[in-house]
Order: structure tokens, then C-alpha cells, then sequence
């Protein structure tokens, strides 16, 4: 029967950053930043200053990185956090922007479908040409 290694847990079962890195895929680094950032919170430290998570670190995470694939700006990205961890947004400028966001969105589909029909058309006036 083969031993396991010995892995120590941080206390109280919180994570390390280089646990939270290895699970979400984001470096050590980039946590570090949202950290700084306020973006993320560590529950505590160790004796040595290691940051510590517990589990909600991997959903403030995923708000995160949905929050910066909308191509928001990180002061934006830190507002909707704080938002999200009151559980109230009375801030009418965040409403503002992400209605700005959401419009700029629409356009963009907008110019996409354009693309669409034109590459479609293409493809078609193609079509005697043969080949696949």
C-alpha cells in the first residue's frame, strides 16, 4: 500500500495562495494584485503573512474574471465587488456605466451580424467556384 505525502492544511482549513492558484488556474501573482486591488479579501493571515481564503474566494474569483471578460475597467470591476458583498448597489453611476456597457454590447452584436451576412455572402458567391 503506497503512503500518501503529508500535506499541511492551513488553520481552520483555509487555503494557502498557491491552493487557490493551483484550483482556479490563476497565478500567484495575478491574486496578489487582486488582493492589493481590494478585488479580493483574505479571512486572515498567518504568523508568517501568508494570505488566507476560505472557499468564497473561488466564486469572488469567478465574479472577477466574468467582471474583466466584459472588458470592464478594474475601478468598475472593484465597484460591482463591493456592491456584491452589501448585497446593495446604490451607486447610480455603477447602474449608469453598466447600462453604457450593455448598450455598447448590443452594438457590438449588431456590427457582428453585419460581418455575419457579409462573410455568408461571400461564402456563396464562392459557391461555383467548387472546393470546400
Amino acid at each position: 500500500m503506497e503512503s500518501q505525502p503529508f500535506v499541511p492544511k492551513a488553520p481552520g482549513d483555509l487555503l494557502k495562495i498557491g491552493v487557490v492558484s493551483a484550483r482556479s488556474n490563476i497565478s500567484v501573482k495575478t491574486i496578489r494584485f487582486y488582493c492589493d486591488e481590494g478585488l479580493l479579501l483574505p479571512v486572515s493571515r498567518t504568523d508568517s503573512r501568508y494570505r488566507l481564503f476560505d472557499e468564497s474566494v473561488f466564486d469572488d474569483l469567478s465574479l472577477i474574471l466574468r467582471l474583466r471578460a466584459m472588458d470592464l475597467p478594474l475601478d468598475l470591476v472593484k465597484q460591482v465587488i463591493q456592491a456584491q458583498r452589501s448585497g446593495i448597489c446604490t451607486c447610480s453611476d455603477l447602474k449608469t456605466t453598466m447600462r453604457e456597457k450593455l448598450s455598447e454590447i448590443h452594438e457590438r452584436l449588431d456590427e457582428l451580424k453585419v460581418l455575419e451576412t457579409e462573410i455568408k455572402t461571400m461564402l456563396k458567391s464562392w459557391e461555383p467556384c467548387g472546393g470546400a
